[in-house]
């Protein structure tokens, strides 16, 4: 038999064991990184659309139109010169396809404004674009020691130059750089346009924005990998007023 004494210390021995084993299971649901996914309530957003580049290969734009996407970005540049290999191709492919069709480019914080406006620019010349042009700001893929009146003084210079050539801006952005880069310093009238990426609903506490981003892991036919899945502020009348503004 066991003494009393002998089960009073395995008794603090159990109860130091599950407040370990507590502990961990809290630290580890808190490190543990938010699945970059999340369903939207289809009745609510009907309108998808995916974000293409040359790294997601060779993908098929009618077997994506025919699985009910309704618009598509394609990367068409970044920095000062360089541009997507697979731009012009999937452009004419997602056209004949019958997509609405987007430019965006990754903004490279070490890298003037006014020459990434002209990179763009010259990359989309002659596109019939549906959708506003539009500029990737992402803390991740970009240098840490640069100052953020910098980034914002040639992401105005790179904003301000589009719009000077006419074309329709949207910026794309996390919440982080959202708050880090736009929300105060672009407060005019109009403001470009947000393309929020975001992995809970509502992705903003406010409504004001225009696409969401709510999956790196989407799953579509006609692309053999994972591909980001987008979403419209509103409905399918609305997405058409959008696209003719």
């Amino acid at each position: 038999m066991i003494s009393d004494r002998a089960a009073q210390r395995l008794a603090i021995v159990i109860v130091a064991a599950t407040g370990i084993l507590v502990a961990a299971f809290a630290v580890g649901r808190a490190l543990r990184r938010a699945e970059p996914h999340v369903e939207p309530d289809r009745n609510a957003y009907p309108v998808l659309g995916i974000d293409i580049s040359a790294h997601n290969g060779s993908v098929c734009f009618d077997s994506i139109a025919a699985a009910g996407v309704d618009f598509v970005y394609l990367k068409a540049s970044e920095g000062a010169s360089f541009r997507d290999p697979a731009f012009r191709s999937n452009y004419d492919s997602a056209r004949r396809a019958g997509l609405a069709v987007g430019a965006y480019h990754f903004f490279r914080f070490d890298c003037d404004g006014r020459r990434q406006a002209a990179n763009i620019l010259a990359a989309i010349d002659s596109c019939r674009l549906d959708l506003p042009v539009a500029i990737d700001i992402e803390e991740w893929g970009n240098p840490a020691d640069i100052a953020t009146d910098i980034v914002i003084g040639r992401l105005q210079t790179m904003e301000a130059m589009l719009r000077g050539a006419g074309r329709r801006v949207i910026f794309y952005t996390n919440k982080n750089g959202y708050s880090r880069f736009v929300r105060a310093a672009f407060p005019g009238n109009p403001a470009p346009e947000l393309w929020i990426c975001s992995f809970t609903d509502p992705p903003l506490a406010h409504n004001d924005w225009s696409l969401w981003q709510h999956s790196h892991l989407g799953r579509v036919p006609g692309v053999n990998n994972p591909v980001d899945l987008n979403t419209f502020n509103g409905s399918r009348a609305r997405f058409r007023r959008w696209l003719s503004r």
